[in-house]
């Protein structure tokens, strides 16, 4: 029995559709909302083959050592700080943390660019502009197909925020078996156009929303935005802070979340031209966790918002 185990985003949906077309195989998934990372867990340990595309190894590690340690051969991909990689023969890990790459892209370079298309629509929905677009020059794709992945790997990335999955507009295995086996991102548009035009309206909608959002703190060097408990505001959330980083990409951001705990989930992205920093300052909580240029801390308590306020801009001054 073999496991496909991936983030719900468009990074880790795009990973997995390249890395499926390269090598066909029956799996079963195992995903679910951005946040929910600690996935390894729900593979039984009598597994034969694991294949992870986009989740920490940090978040992981327990249940990646029990599996390698029952004689599960894993793949794993990933772009987000992972500690110490464990010493193991059946372990085949492919771990970059650069600011400017993403697990899609981690694929496309070890597939040699076969599906390159939906390699960039994983780095345009993880906000990596700057790369995608030079990939783009570089494989001579026109502006009419460059800005369809654009747009596509926006939908798909907001469709992943979410405290639960009832909040989003498709469940991501829904979504993946959907996209899963056409070759190219257009040929996907192109057989459910239903499905784009869904994610594209809930997007523009929610956005609408975020865009009446004043920040709650500004100041030089970034700005924290607290977000109402509401659906749209969940949904929007990741969305909303790359929108603030491209608009003012020499600030930092924070967008905070109500939860349904009643805890704040918390998204940092740091300054596009400084694109460093934002995973140490998630992991200064507990249950923060990422990468150099975009972080999050998964229940930030009520009690520690002026901490965490204070922090950031200690950090981003």
């Amino acid at each position: 029995m073999a496991f496909d185990v991936f983030n719900g985003d468009a990074d880790g949906l795009t990973a997995l559709v390249q890395w499926r077309l390269a090598y066909p195989q029956n799996t079963t998934l195992i995903t679910g909302v951005k946040r929910d990372i600690a996935l390894l867990q729900h593979v039984p340990v009598e597994t034969e083959q694991v294949n992870v595309f986009d989740i920490s190894m940090a978040k992981n590690r327990p249940a990646l050592e029990a599996l390698l340690q029952a004689g599960a051969s894993v793949f794993y991909a990933d772009h987000h700080d992972s500690g110490p990689l464990p010493t193991s023969p059946l372990l085949d890990a492919h771990i970059h943390t650069a600011s400017n790459t993403c697990t899609a892209l981690i694929i496309d370079a070890l597939l040699g660019g076969q599906y390159r298309h939906w390699a960039l629509v994983g780095a345009y929905g993880d906000n990596l502009n700057r790369s995608a677009d030079a990939l783009v020059k570089q494989s001579e794709i026109d502006t009419a197909t460059r800005d369809r992945l654009q747009r596509l790997g926006v939908y798909l990335n907001y469709n992943s925020y979410g405290a639960s999955l009832d909040d989003l507009l498709m469940p991501p295995a829904v979504l993946y078996r959907h996209i899963a086996g056409f070759e190219t991102p257009d040929d996907f548009m192109q057989a459910y156009p239903d499905i784009v035009m869904a994610l594209a309206e809930g997007y523009q909608t929610d956005r609408a929303h975020a865009e009446q959002l004043t920040a709650e703190y500004d100041y030089a060097g970034g700005a924290v935005y607290l977000l109402p408990n509401a659906p749209w505001a969940r949904r929007i959330s990741g969305m909303f802070g790359n929108q603030l980083a491209n608009q003012s990409p020499d600030k930092a951001h924070a967008v905070l979340t109500p939860t349904p705990d009643g805890d704040w989930m918390v998204s940092i992205r740091a300054p596009l031209n400084r694109p460093l920093g934002a995973v140490a300052l998630a992991q200064q909580f507990a249950t923060g966790g990422g990468r150099e240029g975009a972080a999050g801390i998964n229940a930030l308590p009520q009690t520690k918002l002026s901490d965490f306020v204070s922090a950031f801009s200690r950090h981003y001054p």
